[in-house]
């Protein structure tokens, strides 16, 4: 059989594998603090048919071997920045930098780990996500809290009725990744830290000036919709080119059955 049908097919999955991808990311242009994700591909094995020669007798530079196609190796996930978009609400606070909020939740001994600063303030005072998974670093605030504010430091402040003084609850803990590439998709805008990603180390403000906090801000997804469409066109017309391989492998087959009627 024909090399080329084996070899062309690689390329059908692989390119389904990325049109998959990139479904993934257009589907989640709108979704606060996501990362795109890209495939990275591999050649595969090659098969040698004979090598190159060197030798006092005869001199062959060249060698001749035949590839046998491709294969997915990574899905690799882009931590590249999001815009800010400003909301006018002061629960909402997006990270500037390539840190992570900390958040508790149930099931898990560690902390989960986001970038989703759509925060908000349960029925007890607490600040939780929108899954009412609580945010770390951050205190219960007191009934009739108004005036909230996110320092670019995390620290959060607010006022009580009737009295000007300003309140502090708490700072919120932010940790970062040696390679938050390793970092294990849980969903939900959720990460876990793996041992490819490294321990999380915590953000020291007065030490770090590369992360910032922004109050009544949210850091939108990195998608840029332009690209992934021209990205879905070229991978479209890989996956067809790689059919039109197929079709000319089966056709050539064809003719050598045909030979003798």
């Amino acid at each position: 059989m024909l090399r080329a049908l084996y070899t062309a097919s690689t390329g059908m999955y692989g390119q389904q594998l990325n049109i998959d991808a990139i479904a993934h990311n257009v589907s989640n242009v709108n979704t606060t603090g996501f990362k795109k994700s890209r495939v990275s591909f591999q050649d595969l094995l090659y098969q040698t048919i004979h090598k190159p020669v060197a030798s006092e007798e005869i001199m062959q530079p060249v060698g001749l071997q035949i590839g046998l196609g491709t294969r997915p190796a990574a899905i690799q996930t882009l931590f590249t920045q999001g815009n800010l978009n400003p909301t006018g609400n002061p629960l909402d606070v997006a990270i500037s930098g390539d840190a992570f909020f900390q958040v508790e939740v149930p099931g898990y001994d560690e902390p989960l780990y986001t970038r989703n600063g759509a925060f908000m303030i349960d029925g007890e005072g607490n600040l939780v996500t929108s899954d009412g998974y609580y945010v770390i670093g951050a205190e219960t605030f007191e009934p009739g809290a108004h005036d909230i504010s996110v320092a670019p430091d995390g620290t959060i402040t607010y006022k009580l009725p009737n009295d000007d003084q300003v309140i502090e609850a708490g700072r919120l803990e932010l940790v970062r990744f040696i390679n938050p590439n390793g970092l294990e998709k849980v969903g939900m805008s959720l990460y876990r830290a793996t041992e490819v990603s490294g321990e999380p180390e915590e953000w020291d403000p007065e030490d770090d000036s590369s992360v910032r906090l922004h109050g009544g801000y949210l850091e939108m997804s990195n998608v840029q919709i332009v690209e992934e469409m021209v990205n879905l066109i070229t991978a479209q017309r890989a996956y067809e080119f790689n059919s039109k391989a197929i079709q000319s492998a089966d056709e050539m087959l064809g003719m050598a059955a045909n030979l003798k009627r």
